[in-house]
């Protein structure tokens, strides 16, 4: 009552019965927020007596807050507090699926230097051909084709690629390197096949568990472009 400037238990406990209903219009048991107890007050002479009392678990107090008197500085401070908490735990939320992308992102790039020195190594020297064998299994077109269905410009599909088709391009990658490695696959011819292979494999899971297939996904903002709301995003809540 004194944190939210209410001095009088009868208009506090008002603001508590509104609050309760907005709880319940919401679709949420009242019960889990709003606790109603009891406690020992004294009233003079080592005498004390029950008065109610509540307990408020932290959404609660979030009701309690928007639905008391904004004309009081305490209220309105309160609903400034959670007005921010709330935009925080949006900017979270964001910054969780944003970190996911880029961090996959970056699991490529370096999963696809691996892949090309074991390529190297194993007599490849017509990497265009050896990369585009990979696309081919996996998407069911070439790597040129695939950005035209798409609308993207050359190079750009993995940049435009979402969290899950940058996890099917990553275990494309990581399977075809351990394979190459594994079996001693020489040459351009037998690596472009193996490469083909590994990513018809991916590509027929995909099928086979009711997924999407890649080249059927929508491309999403460009990973530049994420780095630069993710900035931003860092910067509001700091």
């Amino acid at each position: 009552m004194p944190i939210l400037g209410y001095l009088n238990w009868q208009k506090a406990e008002e603001v508590i019965g509104r609050a309760a209903a907005a709880c319940m219009n919401s679709g949420e048991d009242v019960d889990n927020h709003f606790h109603q107890t009891v406690k020992m007050v004294p009233i003079g002479s080592d005498a004390v007596r029950k008065v109610r009392d509540w307990k408020l678990d932290r959404y609660a107090c979030y009701l309690v807050a928007q639905n008391g008197d904004s004309n009081k500085p305490e209220i309105a401070l309160a609903q400034t507090y959670f007005a921010i908490q709330t935009r925080r735990q949006e900017v979270f939320e964001q910054l969780s699926q944003d970190n996911k992308r880029l961090f996959i992102r970056d699991e490529v790039t370096e999963e696809n230097k691996k892949l090309f020195s074991t390529a190297k190594r194993a007599g490849v020297k017509r990497f265009g051909s050896f990369n585009d064998a990979g696309y081919q299994g996996l998407y069911g077109m070439p790597l040129a084709d695939v950005e035209k269905n798409k609308g993207l410009k050359k190079g750009e599909l993995l940049d435009r690629a979402g969290t899950t088709e940058l996890a099917a391009n990553l275990f494309r990658i990581t399977q075809t390197d351990e394979k190459i490695r594994k079996d001693g696959i020489r040459g351009d011819d037998q690596a472009a096949k193996t490469h083909f292979m590994v990513g018809g494999k991916v590509r027929q899971t995909i099928k086979d568990i009711g997924g999407t297939t890649p080249e059927n996904l929508l491309p999403e903002k460009h990973i530049r472009e994420l780095k630069g709301e993710k900035k931003k995003l860092l910067q509001e809540i700091n």
